[in-house]
């Protein structure tokens, strides 16, 4: 059984510079070809790429394989002229010799393209890329940059927004100043970025397949979710009505606006918290009958934190003179620092209620309730 040493040139300039017609084989044929394609091109990579192959030949001899040399190359008519001429070569060569597996010497990303031809007839065992030791960095660089374009997920990742970017370049400028321009440029890639690294295309992507479940199941958090972030829109819109034109005072033109906000707004973000975790909590218990500690606690939780936030920010706002003094029942009227710490305590007090009743409400205490009427039923 005989390894093929294969020399492929596809564009044939080894056939067009020495004048011989393909396959040329054995090892005193190749060598008198090497002398034949240095003389009409010394620059030719073609004449390292067959004394690689007379290498390779030579190592394979020397470790007592029966080995044989072989050029192969196309035509110029076409591309799949070309190809099909290398074919009709190593059927060729097949036939006559008792070949056995090969090995590719090829010097060009374009001969690297035959490689499938050859695996179609012979099983290769090795292929040698040999590159010319001036042109190392640039063939590199070459074959780098074609894994990167022949990736699509990358093309799309990078060149997409890259090109766009550049093609708003000329626009910008041409409406806005240099600096506004580069912001934009700045912003649009860093928005890119972050779409990207923080796989927002693919949530996207599969938030409609999610909705569509979620809708035939039947599933309560569906409603809910719905009405939260109307909740939610809700609160901003207040929170944003709320603030209004400050006036002179260095850290108040921030500061105090930003506590306004937070301070209308939360109690309705918080309601729509506990709205979404309220559809979640009766999806689990409807869906299995049972509800783990984290659901029952999360509303809770949510309650407890808006209390906190709000009393600090009534707190910092009262101190501010920004709201009037809280009053109990009409009567009592708290000092700042009263309305904090009650809002302090309520917080704490709803979180440890929620604490209690998750560790007395447990998985087998759902159980022992939900099987309780099945057991009368029956």
């Amino acid at each position: 059984m005989t390894t093929l040493v294969l020399c492929v040139d596809r564009a044939n300039d080894i056939g067009r510079k020495s004048g011989l017609s393909t396959p040329v084989v054995g090892w005193e044929a190749v060598r008198s070809l090497v002398t034949d394609v240095g003389l009409a091109d010394p620059e030719d990579s073609s004449v390292n790429c067959l004394l690689a192959a007379l290498r390779t030949t030579r190592e394979l001899r020397d470790d007592r394989e029966d080995a044989e040399i072989a050029v192969v190359s196309g035509t110029n008519d076409s591309a799949v002229g070309a190809d099909r001429a290398v074919a009709r070569q190593l059927d060729d060569l097949v036939e006559r010799y008792d070949v056995e597996s090969a090995v590719i010497v090829i010097d060009s990303a374009e001969d690297e393209r035959l490689v499938p031809v050859v695996e179609s007839r012979l099983r290769v065992d090795a292929v040698d890329r040999v590159v010319v030791r001036q042109a190392h960095d640039i063939e590199s660089t070459y074959y780098l940059l074609k894994q990167f374009l022949g990736d699509e997920e990358l093309r799309s990742t990078i060149l997409v927004p890259l090109g766009v970017g550049l093609l708003l370049v000329p626009l910008l400028l041409v409406q806005f100043t240099p600096e506004v321009a580069l912001a934009g440029l700045a912003a649009l890639m860093g928005a890119v970025l972050l779409y990207k690294g923080l796989a927002i295309d693919e949530f996207l992507s599969d938030a409609p397949d999610q909705i569509r479940d979620a809708l035939y199941s039947g599933q309560v958090s569906v409603v809910t979710y719905a009405v939260a972030a109307g909740l939610a829109i809700v609160g901003l819109f207040l929170g944003a009505l709320s603030i209004r034109t400050p006036g002179v005072g260095g850290s108040e033109e921030v500061l105090v606006p930003s506590l306004l906000f937070v301070y209308h707004s939360v109690p309705w973000l918080a309601l729509a918290a506990l709205t979404a975790s309220a559809g979640r909590l009766l999806d689990e218990l409807i869906g299995s009958e049972r509800v783990s500690t984290s659901y029952m606690n999360l509303p809770f939780g949510v309650v407890a934190i808006g209390l906190v936030v709000r009393g600090f920010a009534g707190f910092l706002l009262e101190r501010q003179g920004e709201l009037a003094n809280l009053e109990l029942l009409g009567r009592l009227a708290l000092t700042p620092v009263q309305r904090l710490a009650m809002f302090i305590v309520a917080g704490i007090v709803v979180s440890v209620v929620g604490v209690r009743i998750s560790a007395s409400v447990s998985d087998e205490t759902l159980d022992d309730v939900v099987d309780a009427p099945r057991e009368n039923e029956s």
